[in-house]
C-alpha cells in the first residue's frame, strides 16, 4: 500500500508543535472508505486476532481510550491507521517500505500459511499464523503507551516476538519528541528520533540514512533498535560502507535500490524538499544538486522557514506543480506528465495529521486533522480527539456510495473536478480556504472556552512555576505550559466538562463542513455537466 509521510519537529513547525502527517493510499483499483471514531477501553479487544495473518495476541487489560481511522468495511481487519490516546501520544501506522534480497534472506518475513488438507487426514497440516502488519499496529500499540518512546519500545518488542509479513514505517509523537520506526526483515527494527529543528520526508522507501548502532542498543538517546542489531548486521554482511566511512546507513544496508524507486519513490522526496528548501540548492535542470531520481536525498533537513498546517496540506496534496511532471500542468509533454507517481494521487483514502501543542493545557493539547479522498480536491479539517464521540458526518461512513457522509462526498468531488480541473480549480481553492479558516477559528474558539473553564489558571500557574524552577527554564520542557507525568496527563484529559466543550466544537465544525462540502459538490456537478459530450448550446427557451 503506497503512502507518503511528513514529520515536522517542534522547532521546525510554525507554533512549536510536533506534527506527524501521512496520506493513506489504497492499492490500485480499490476504495477503502474510512471512519473517524473513538475507541473506549471497554470496546478494546483483550484477545486480538488478525484477519490477514490469523496471529492471536493477548492484550493488556488496562487500555487507554484513543481515536482511530479504521476501514468502514472490516473484511480485511481494522486498519486503524492514525490516532491520539489519552496520554496525548499520537501514532501513524503505516508507511509501506521497500527492502532488498539480502535482508529478506537473513530474516524472512513471517507470512501466513493456510491449512493443507482436512483435519484427521494423514496429510493434514494445520495453518501457520503470520506476523503483525498495518492491519494491526495501531490497535495493539497505541492504547498501551504513554510516551512516544514507549510506543517505539512496545512495537519493537511485538515485532521481535511475532514478526511481520511486510516492511513498514511507523511514526510516534508526544509534545516533546517524534520517533520514526522502520521494520527490517521479519523480526528486526530500527528507530530514530526526529531532530527538533528538522522535517522528514518518507515516500515508501526505507528512509533512515544515518544510524548510531551503539546508541540504539545502549543509551538510546536518539536511536533505538533490537539488542542484536549489531550482530545481525555483522553476521549477514549488511553494512555496505567502505572501510573508515561513517556513519552506518540503514538506507544502503536495508533498503531497495531499484529502477522503480526512481519512478515511484524518490521523485516525491525530491518535490517535498524542493518545496521546503527552495533556496538551499539547485533542484531543477542538468546541474541540479538533487534530481527526481537521486538516491541520496536526505532523510531529514532544516526547512528554509517554519512549516505551517497549510504547508503540510499543500505538499501532501501536491502533483509536481510548476514542473514538467504535473499531470494537470502545461509544462513538458504527455510523457513527462505521467513519468512520476504524484503525492496527491487519486487513490488516497485519507490524510491524517496529528498535532500536539505544548503551549496548551493537556486537556485540549492534541488536535487531529483529517481529509478524506484525493487531496488535490479536498480540505483538511481539525478535530479534538480526546472526546467521547466523533461527529457522525465523519464517523458513520458507509460502504455504500452516498453524499451524506464526508468520505463519499469527497470521492465524488474528486472525480468530477479531476475531469474538469481548470474549470473547477477556483471553486476547489475557495472551498479549501473557507474550510481551513473555519477549522482554525474552531480551534481558537474552543481554546478560549477551555481557558474560561480553568485553562487560563493552568497557563498562569505553569508560567509562575517555570520562573520559580530553574529546571524548567533550562531543559527541553521550557515550552511546555503544563509538564505532567503520563498518569497526570491521562487524569487531566478525562475532564468531562472539557470533553463536552471539545465535542460540541467538533460537531459544530462538522455541520459547517457538511454545508460547504455540499456547495462544492453542487458546483462541481454543474460545471462538469456542461462538458458532457451531448451538451448542446441552443436552449429551448
Amino acid at each position: 500500500m503506497g503512502c507518503t509521510t511528513l514529520l515536522v519537529g517542534r522547532d521546525a513547525s510554525y507554533d512549536g508543535s510536533t506534527i506527524i502527517a501521512r496520506n493513506e493510499d489504497s492499492c490500485n483499483g480499490e476504495f477503502d472508505p474510512k471512519q473517524f471514531i473513538i475507541v473506549k477501553p471497554q470496546d478494546q479487544p483483550r484477545n486480538y486476532r488478525a484477519v490477514i495473518s490469523h496471529v492471536q495476541i493477548e492484550l493488556p487489560d488496562d487500555p487507554l481510550q484513543y481515536s482511530s481511522v479504521p476501514n468502514a468495511d472490516r473484511k480485511q481487519g481494522i486498519w486503524g491507521e492514525a490516532g491520539v490516546n489519552e496520554a496525548n501520544v499520537a501514532m501513524s501506522a503505516t508507511e509501506t517500505l521497500t527492502t532488498n534480497e539480502r535482508v529478506l534472506g537473513a530474516d524472512p518475513l513471517v507470512e501466513y500459511v493456510p491449512a493443507q488438507g482436512k483435519p484427521g487426514d494423514a496429510d493434514y497440516e494445520p495453518e501457520v499464523a503470520g506476523g503483525i502488519g498495518e492491519e494491526d499496529f495501531l490497535t495493539i500499540v497505541l492504547p498501551y503507551v504513554k510516551t512516544a518512546r514507549e510506543g517505539v519500545a512496545r512495537l519493537g518488542a511485538l515485532l521481535e516476538e511475532y514478526g511481520t509479513y511486510e516492511m513498514n514505517g511507523v511514526a510516534f509523537s508526544d509534545a516533546n519528541e517524534i520517533w520514526w520506526l522502520e521494520t527490517v526483515g521479519g523480526h528486526h527494527w530500527i528507530a530514530r528520533r526526529v531532530p527538533d529543528d528538522c522535517y522528514v520526508t518518507m515516500p515508501n522507501q526505507l528512509g533512515i540514512d544515518e544510524f548510531d548502532v551503539e546508541d540504539g542498543i545502549g543509551e538510546q538517546v536518539n536511536y533505538m533498535c533490537g539488542a542484536d542489531m549489531r550482530d545481525f548486521i555483522e553476521r549477514n554482511h549488511l553494512d555496505l560502507a567502505v572501510e573508515g566511512s561513517m556513519p552506518f546507513s540503514p538506507r544502503d544496508a536495508f533498503g531497495s535500490h531499484s529502477d522503480s524507486d526512481h519512478v515511484y519513490n524518490t521523485p516525491r522526496a525530491w518535490y517535498m524538499q524542493r518545496y521546503f528548501n527552495p533556496f538551499d540548492e539547485v533542484w531543477d535542470g542538468p546541474d541540479a544538486d538533487h534530481k527526481p531520481n537521486s538516491d541520496d536525498i536526505p532523510w531529514c533537513r532544516q526547512p528554509d522557514r517554519k512549516i505551517s498546517m497549510e504547508d503540510v496540506k499543500y505538499i501532501l496534496s501536491s502533483h509536481y506543480q510548476e514542473t514538467p511532471f504535473d499531470p494537470y500542468g502545461s509544462l513538458g509533454d504527455a510523457a513527462s506528465r505521467t513519468r512520476f507517481r504524484p503525492i496527491g494521487i487519486n487513490r488516497t483514502n485519507h490524510l491524517a495529521v496529528m498535532q500536539i501543542r505544548p503551549y496548551r493545557p493537556q486537556v485540549n493539547r492534541a488536535v487531529q486533522w483529517l481529509a478524506y479522498g484525493s487531496n488535490p480536491f479536498n480540505a483538511m479539517v481539525p478535530f479534538f480527539p480526546n472526546v467521547d464521540d466523533t461527529p457522525a458526518y465523519l464517523r458513520d461512513t458507509t460502504t455504500r456510495v452516498t453524499s451524506e457522509n464526508f468520505y463519499w462526498a469527497n470521492r465524488l468531488i474528486g472525480v468530477l473536478c479531476d475531469a474538469q480541473f481548470a474549470e473547477t480549480a477556483n471553486a476547489v481553492e475557495t472551498y479549501q480556504q473557507k474550510v481551513g479558516a473555519l477549522g482554525h477559528a474552531m480551534v481558537r474558539a474552543a481554546d478560549e472556552q477551555v481557558n474560561r473553564l480553568g485553562g487560563t489558571a493552568v497557563l498562569e500557574a505553569a508560567s509562575r512555576e517555570r520562573e520559580a524552577n530553574a529546571e524548567f527554564a533550562e531543559d527541553e520542557l521550557v515550552e511546555d505550559v503544563q509538564p505532567m507525568s503520563p498518569d497526570e496527563i491521562i487524569t487531566a484529559v478525562r475532564n468531562p466538562e472539557v470533553r463536552e466543550v471539545l465535542a460540541t466544537a467538533n460537531d459544530d465544525l462538522a455541520r459547517k463542513l457538511k454545508k460547504e462540502t455540499e456547495k462544492l459538490l453542487d458546483s462541481a456537478l454543474f460545471t462538469s455537466s456542461l462538458a458532457m459530450k451531448n451538451h448542446f448550446a441552443m436552449s429551448d427557451n
